[in-house]
């Protein structure tokens, strides 16, 4: 059973044995540190949570992930492939400067400009062919073929100043990023620079100590209100040990991820723990390329056996689930069975795998396995929460249907590299669905490898259905929502009947703070400084 979701619990000592916050400051532990300040150079959810706090998009999403109004009050699709926003009329830079749909033009021209970017921002506008502006505060956007995502997409396209970039007072957008009006745009690391960094969002940019501390001030003039902290510092804290320690000892208000065999104490000392059912899926992928040989595999007659179905279901029946949730993960895990927790857009409400050993081993022999294989389980052992013990019980798990597993765990950046270059047959790993409906892990992890249309990128073991293929993007260019979401059903449900990839389960994701704050949990995991406020 999954701990109670986005209840504050205060357990243990009296309140009063805790450090206070300060009045008006507040001081932040995450577990990663952005890589920039530059809100186009890495779309990154580390870097994305610190600068949406700096700089706004137009569309925004609550804990939840319900699609909102931010910069933009309100938007309409006037035809299939025209979009039409009315922006906010009483929004200034924290330069003093009134933001406009000129703003706009800039931004999104200026994301394909951006140089050596580790995980560009261009799929969010690549539907995108034309933006004119109405007037100062409406803005016209076309795409080449239907996009219901449109207002979706662009939740992570935050707006720069384009007079503080220098750009024009006229910019006319294409979709090359070879925009007119655009002036000499600068490049990331100018952004360290205040002055350049400017946006429209609840806190200035300060100062960056990078490796230290990143200290963000109140903007006065914020079209929303009067901020809640005069001073904001986020403090880089990645291992969990000194991340926890300095929530004790008050050197920091608050700390994201805190490891869940910790949370008893933290409790017990009289701080306040939040926590909420993530849409974060920790997931199974198998090499299935027939064209290719696999690798780290020994099978008795010199096969890939994950190319067989019966062998990828045998797998996912080995697992148990229930058990990794209570036992490795503290209760903090949901067992899935899909790829995003029900009802959000486009599940199905269908059942977790059970576990079946006995069947997984039926299926196996049916294969021609009955001897089992030996296979090499790659995973992170940094990047997920527990991620190696998982990796390690699954291990476990399938030896007792004769599948022997070698888990070979290191760094996130190590194993992200050695998985998109095909050195793993079997792969733990997680997606965290930015869109909150389910064309995001459809588009990514299921669909044929295409990068030039933006598909499979992030599935390295080549599953491929052409009919799973067909029905997304079907769904993709489909605005009516009823009949989109039956399309990303049928579409999941194919995939995961083949076992393309084997569901796990779903992070719950937690925060610890003092007992003087409130936090309302992300279902994104996203740590938001503009939602840190104090307790009433």
């Amino acid at each position: 059973m999954m701990r109670a979701s986005a209840i504050p619990i205060l357990a243990g000592l009296a309140a009063a044995t805790v450090p206070p916050v300060a009045a008006q400051d507040l001081s932040v532990g995450l577990k990663s540190e952005a890589t920039s300040i530059d809100p186009q150079y890495h779309s990154l959810s580390t870097n994305n949570q610190v600068l949406q706090t700096i700089f706004e998009p137009l569309t925004s999403q609550n804990a939840v992930q319900e699609l909102e109004p931010l910069l933009a009050t309100s938007w309409e699709a006037t035809d299939d492939t025209t979009w039409r926003f009315e922006l906010r009329d009483d929004v200034t830079f924290h330069d003093g400067t009134p933001f406009t749909a000129n703003d706009v033009i800039y931004t999104f021209c200026r994301v394909p400009m951006v140089q050596n970017s580790p995980s560009s921002f261009t799929l969010y506008m690549s539907s995108i062919t034309s933006m004119t502006a109405e007037d100062d505060h409406t803005l016209i956007m076309e795409t080449a073929e239907p996009n219901p995502l449109l207002p979706t997409d662009i939740v992570v396209l935050p707006i720069l100043s384009a007079k503080a970039l220098g750009g024009g007072d006229d910019i006319t957008f294409a979709p090359n990023g070879e925009c007119e009006g655009m002036g000499d745009v600068p490049q990331s690391p100018a952004f360290n620079d205040p002055e350049i960094a400017v946006g429209t969002g609840p806190y200035t940019f300060e100062s960056w100590n990078r490796g230290n501390s990143l200290t963000l001030a109140r903007y006065d003039d914020y079209w929303d209100g009067t901020p809640d902290w005069e001073t904001v510092t986020l403090r880089p804290i990645t291992s969990d040990g000194p991340r926890v320690a300095s929530l004790l000892a008050g050197d920091v208000d608050m700390i994201e991820n805190p490891p869940i065999q910790d949370v008893p104490r933290i409790e017990g000392e009289g701080f306040k723990v939040v926590s909420s059912l993530s849409n974060r899926i920790i997931y199974l992928h198998m090499f299935q390329d027939p064209e290719a040989e696999a690798p780290g595999i020994s099978s008795p007659n010199g096969e890939n056996p994950l190319l067989d179905p019966r062998v990828r279901e045998a797998i996912s029946l080995s697992i148990n689930r229930e058990a990794i949730a209570e036992r490795i993960m503290g209760g903090y895990a949901e067992p899935a069975g899909e790829l995003l927790p029900p009802p959000m857009f486009g599940t199905s409400g269908r059942d977790v795998d059970p576990y079946d050993p006995e069947r997984a081993k039926e299926l196996l022999a049916e294969a021609g396995y009955e001897d089992g294989f030996t296979v090499t389980l790659g995973a992170p052992n940094d990047r997920y929460i527990n991620d190696e013990q998982i990796a390690q019980a699954i291990a476990q798990m399938l030896a007792q249907i004769g599948v022997t597993v070698n888990v070979d765990a290191m760094t996130a950046s190590q194993f992200f590299s050695r998985r998109n270059n095909q050195d793993f047959p079997l792969w733990l790993a997680g997606w965290g669905a930015a869109s909150g409906e389910m064309s995001s892990p459809l588009r990514s992890l299921v669909a044929s490898w295409n990068p030039e249309a933006g598909l499979g990128t992030t599935n390295p073991g080549r599953y491929s259905n052409s009919e799973v293929d067909g029905l997304i993007v079907e769904a993709m260019a489909t605005l009516d929502d009823a009949e989109r979401e039956s399309l990303l059903q049928e579409a999941e449900t194919i995939a995961l009947d083949e076992y393309g990839i084997i569901p796990l389960h779903y992070e719950v994701t937690v925060w610890a703070m003092a007992p003087e704050l409130s936090y309302e949990p992300r279902r994104d995991q996203y740590t938001l400084v503009s939602e840190i406020k104090p307790a009433e």
